[in-house]
Parts: structure tokens; sequence; C-alpha cells
């Protein structure tokens, strides 16, 4: 099983401000910004992903005043990774199902790891 790797992000800043809502906001923000560290698209491209989903999301009449900002941001990485072909829709669609079994079975405040469980065969 490929395992995603580990990154730190800060989730306060210096004044112990809250950056992230969730740690998974973090996670999604490092793994946009290393994807395109590493190339997979532009800045250009990913603020157009971003602002396609958001317009998309406002055109189904969802009034945002900005809590789901980072599920937005997530859909538009996903659209984005497949679009390159990093990940088809498929294989996105099977971590998500296994992020969510993970999850369900992780105890409130514990790290969620992905095990070869969490992938049906």
């Amino acid at each position: 099983m490929n395992r995603a790797p580990q990154i730190d992000v800060a989730l306060r800043r210096a004044d112990d401000e809250t950056v992230f809502r969730e740690p998974w906001e973090a996670h999604a923000f490092a793994i946009t910004v290393k994807l395109h560290e590493r190339g997979l698209f532009t800045w250009a491209e990913w603020a157009d992903a971003l602002s396609q989903q958001i317009r998309a999301d406002d055109a189904s009449g969802h009034s945002d005043t900005g809590e789901h900002y980072y599920h937005h941001w997530l859909a538009a990485l996903e659209s984005l990774v497949a679009a390159k072909g990093a990940a088809s829709g498929p294989e996105l669609a099977s971590y998500r199902q296994a992020w969510h079994r993970a999850a369900d079975r992780t105890p409130h405040g514990q790290p969620i790891e992905l095990t070869p469980t969490d992938f049906p065969a």
C-alpha cells in the first residue's frame, strides 16, 4: 500500500491564532504546495481550479461564509490531480472511502491511519 508522506504544518501562527480549523485542512494545503513545487501544476492553474470549484458551489445555491473553504480546496485538488493524470477518479474515490472507514474506527483525537483493510479487494 502506498502511504502518503507525513507533512508537518503548523496549525497556529506565532500569535497563537489558529490557521486551520482541522488538521486535514493543513494537510490538504501542504499537499497542494508540494504538488505545485514538484511541477504537477502551476499556481495559476491551481487558482483557476479553486475558483471554478467555489463558483460551481455558489451557482448551485450553496451560500458559504468561508466555513467550507477547505472542502472547496480539497475538491479542487482532487479535480486537478485527476485532470493532470496523477491519479484517476476511481483511485481518488478509493482513498476517500478508505479514509472514511479509517476515520470511523479511530477514537476522537487520535491520528487516523490507513491500513490495508480500509481498501476493499
